[in-house]
């Protein structure tokens, strides 16, 4: 396992050289000029000159790349247009946020998959496995920032139960957080949890038809022990990668949900350092999305092994 561990770091490692060459053409491809937006109002030729010197950007573009590079393996990864602040200190700044949000819609998303995948595929062709594939088929279909907003319109502006936005650190104020969190992280989770909920409703319809499902059930075994020994077990397999892919995706910021409920993540980071021309922010967040979507799919795989002994890490 450890060698393999360590063959996967290396090809993450790769793939991480490919993403910087990747954002750097698209973000220099992007019209108009960071500098000049940088310094709005106050801008002047003395300023202009200075801070575009400042900022490497007076340089070849070949050069602005190795230096790009050189400096972001040693974790300077710039400094923000906008405030002037290091872009690895402002990501780490949004990182609390965008974690706590995303794995609290990953679990409400896991809590809603798998009762209903289950019962869906042990009830394959009855009236509530129809009723599961049409919910989870809307849930699909709905985007969460929509879902987002009818509930700001039903518990904040009609009931009042839930603040409409603001972010709360966790560590600081659990309840506060709770309270602000409930509703991106439900509109976020019932989405996931939609298409979380249609494999496992596959994977368990596949293992529960399995030779070695049917012969366990020839044995005389009790339908729970089936379940959860043979057949959820040795589904688990696809639904892991499932999993790991949403959250991957949500751990890279759900953008719009998080610009709704103004959720100061990485997302909405993205989202502001793309409209203001913020070069080194953009890169930064995009390189570091690419290293949390490695690093989960480094954990989904070292899982595989876990779930099912069949699978050789080697």
């Amino acid at each position: 396992m450890l060698r393999f561990a360590l063959l996967r770091t290396g090809h993450a490692a790769l793939v991480l050289a490919g993403v910087t060459v990747v954002v750097f053409a698209l973000v220099h491809l992007v019209p108009g000029d960071p500098v000049r937006v940088a310094l709005g109002t106050q801008y002047t030729k003395e300023s202009y000159d200075t801070l575009r010197a400042a900022s490497g950007l007076d340089r070849p573009l070949i050069g602005q790349y190795l230096h790009y590079v050189g400096s972001a393996a040693t974790g300077d990864l710039g400094v923000s247009f906008r405030t002037g602040e290091p872009v690895t200190l402002v990501l780490l700044e949004r990182l609390p946020a965008t974690l706590s949000l995303a794995l609290a819609a990953m679990v409400i998303a896991v809590l809603i998959a798998f009762p209903l995948g289950i019962y869906a595929a042990t009830h394959q062709g009855k009236v509530s496995d129809t009723i599961v594939r049409i919910v989870s088929q809307l849930g699909v279909s709905v985007p969460d920032f929509w879902l987002g907003i009818l509930f700001i319109l039903l518990f904040s502006s009609t009931l009042g139960w839930l603040p409409p936005s603001g972010y709360v650190p966790l560590t600081e104020d659990p309840v506060g957080w709770l309270s602000r969190a409930a509703m991106p992280a439900t509109a976020v989770g019932l989405t996931s949890g939609a298409i979380i909920t249609r494999f496992v409703r596959s994977a368990v319809l596949e293992s529960l038809g399995s030779d070695h499902a049917r012969t366990a059930r020839a044995k005389g075994l009790r339908h729970r022990l089936v379940m959860s020994r043979h057949v959820v077990r040795n589904a688990m397999v696809p639904v892991i990668t499932v999993i790991g892919v949403q959250t991957a995706i949500l751990l890279g910021g759900v953008i719009v949900v998080e610009v709704v409920f103004a959720w100061p993540g990485l997302g909405r980071l993205t989202f502001d350092a793309v409209a203001a021309r913020d070069y080194p922010v953009v890169q930064g967040a995009v390189l570091l999305v690419a290293a949390l979507f490695l690093v989960v799919s480094l954990i989904v795989d070292l899982l595989y092994g876990r779930i099912d002994p069949r699978i050789s890490l080697r």
